[in-house]
């Protein structure tokens, strides 16, 4: 959908990269963080992959995403083992090196001691040609971000810090406002007059939720509408609260 004034929206994408999370060991905690706050500052995640440990499908994946996004995102598959995998893919895709970066060096140091240091923590400094430094206040490893493409831990914690490190960073649209008006209908009961209203406001986002009331046993819905522009919130939303009162009276 388009915005009121015809502003060019802010997008995003998200490539979450591991056979953990394929395979059911962990449970994925990081889309629903970035994707509230991608909406709190304006920018729209229109996307998510969950790509496996393999070169291959993570590479095309980010080549794909990266053309049709303002941003894309990646949560995983920058630790200190054999599959972490994600920066030399990264690398690939852009088609650049890889190496020790003595910026990211420096950056471990300040949480592991030199003598600590040892080859497989030092996976954690490989940072591909010409990308900048995602701070990490956390535990230090850095992430890091290249051309639009920004690539993050996968540990929710530390995924949050560089997510926070990164948004000032970031162009940035107007944030969605939303306004939600109860229907104590079931949702099959108003979905027509729902889409007429959303032909009239194409502008708009507008959304409903089905959900069984535990306090009395009745189905209703929570109609959501979405929109950056506060008139066009205040018109869709008052035709939709409307819409729900004339429906209650029959």
């Amino acid at each position: 959908m388009g915005e009121a004034d015809g502003a060019q929206s802010v997008t995003a994408a998200l490539v979450v990269i591991g056979d953990e999370v394929l395979s059911g060991r962990t449970k994925d905690k990081n889309i629903g963080h970035i994707a509230e706050r991608l909406t709190d500052v304006g920018i729209d995640l229109r996307e998510v992959r969950i790509v496996a440990d393999v070169e291959d499908d993570i590479v095309a994946a980010i080549n794909a995403l990266r053309q049709r996004f303002t941003y894309v995102f990646t949560t995983g598959g920058i630790g200190p083992t054999h599959d972490d995998i994600t920066a030399d893919s990264v690398a690939k895709a852009f088609g650049v090196g890889i190496d020790v970066d003595p910026r990211a060096r420096a950056m471990l140091l300040e949480y592991i001691a030199e003598k600590d240091l040892n080859e497989a923590r030092l996976r954690m400094a490989r940072i591909p040609d010409g990308a900048s430094l995602v701070v990490n206040e956390v535990s230090r490893a850095p992430g890091f971000r290249i051309g639009n493409v920004i690539v993050m831990a996968g540990v929710p914690r530390i995924m949050q810090a560089m997510l926070e490190a990164v948004l000032p960073e970031l162009e940035k649209g107007r944030p969605m406002l939303s306004r939600t008006i109860l229907a104590e209908a079931k949702e099959g009961d108003i979905a027509a007059p729902l889409r007429a209203i959303a032909e009239r406001f194409p502008a708009a986002v507008i959304g409903s939720y089905p959900f069984r009331d535990e306090a009395d046993g009745r189905f209703k819905t929570n109609l959501v509408v979405r929109a950056r522009d506060v008139d066009l919130l205040e018109a869709a939303g008052d035709a939709v609260a409307q819409m729900v009162d004339e429906a209650a009276r029959g």
